[in-house]
């Protein structure tokens, strides 16, 4: 039974996964890994089916509460709400004043959830190296794909929810870098930001179908190969790598919905090829106090 203390921590977490979801490179569902909750998450996000429907309708709605993990939810999603609306346009700011220390930041994280996430198999095997090789090579190329510049017609922002969510959850595939390369980055993230009530439903109504359809897979896939799923995950987080690279080298622009001239195409360069201040001193002391975060979040959840 959780305490209220237990439901404030839960809020926090979810806090620390709406601030992974917002930046492209970086995953919710990495967060929720790593602090000790993420099958509870895939669990209960499938326990919203038929069957809680006849909870509802037989023992009436403390059953159903109880039987979806209402608390649970509320708690998480609340603090994944907060997050989203209130960092939408810090993160913006980030990744248009302070690009190379925000993704230096980042880096330092996936690299410290590569270990932790790798550390939970029990036994490798040449199955598991496979599946290491095989997710890493699929984040990877994602993260080589060219983004696309997209229409703004709902149909397209349910479709792009239903995508992006699938990523959200998946531990080192970033649902926003999905939303970059579908072109509804901006659009989505402005939208929170503006508080467009239109874009945000439709948009939301996308991410809870492609949420109760992707988790049931993903629960099996648990159940039945654990370590091969966690194997796979920890190769997503390798690849998700080349994305959050704080140091590129801009190959063409595009004019945003403010009129403004933003990177569309980039490609990875050393620091020293950087051109104007590469920031290399800062950038490690980021990356180091990243790592280190996401350590000291690992070890609070494992006393937990």
């Amino acid at each position: 039974m959780r305490t209220l203390k237990d439901y404030a921590i839960l809020s926090a977490k979810g806090i620390a996964m709406g601030a992974a979801d917002v930046v492209p490179g970086v995953s919710g569902g990495t967060i929720a890994f790593i602090t000790g909750i993420y099958e509870e998450l895939l669990e209960t996000i499938n326990s919203v089916n038929l069957s809680a429907l006849k909870k509802l309708k037989t023992e009436g709605l403390k059953g159903f509460w109880k039987h979806i993990n209402g608390n649970f939810i509320v708690a998480l999603f609340l603090g994944i709400g907060i997050s989203v609306y209130k960092l939408a346009g810090i993160i913006i700011f980030l990744m248009s004043n302070h690009p190379i220390l925000l993704w230096s930041f980042f880096f330092g994280l996936v690299i410290a959830s590569v270990y932790l996430v790798g550390k939970k198999i029990g036994k490798w095997n040449i199955s598991k190296v496979i599946g290491l090789l095989i997710g890493t090579g699929v984040a990877f190329y994602i993260t080589l794909l060219s983004p696309m510049e997209n229409p703004d017609a709902l149909w397209y922002v349910f479709l792009s929810g239903a995508i992006a969510i699938c990523a959200m959850i998946l531990p080192g595939i970033s649902g926003s870098f999905i939303l970059l390369l579908l072109g509804s980055y901006e659009l989505v993230l402005n939208s929170i930001k503006d508080l467009k009530l239109t874009i945000i439903a439709v948009f939301g109504a996308g991410c809870v179908v492609g949420l109760l359809s992707f988790s049931k897979l993903l629960s099996w896939m648990f159940k039945k190969h654990h370590d091969l799923t966690i194997a796979i995950l920890t190769g997503f987080l390798i690849g998700s790598l080349n994305k959050i690279w704080p140091w590129k080298f801009t190959i063409s622009t595009r004019i945003n919905s403010h009129d403004e001239i933003v990177p569309f195409m980039q490609e990875n360069i050393l620091p020293t090829n950087f051109n104007g201040d590469a920031q290399i001193l800062l950038a490690i002391a980021m990356a180091i106090f990243g790592l280190g975060l996401i350590l000291l979040l690992e070890r609070i959840a494992t006393k937990k």
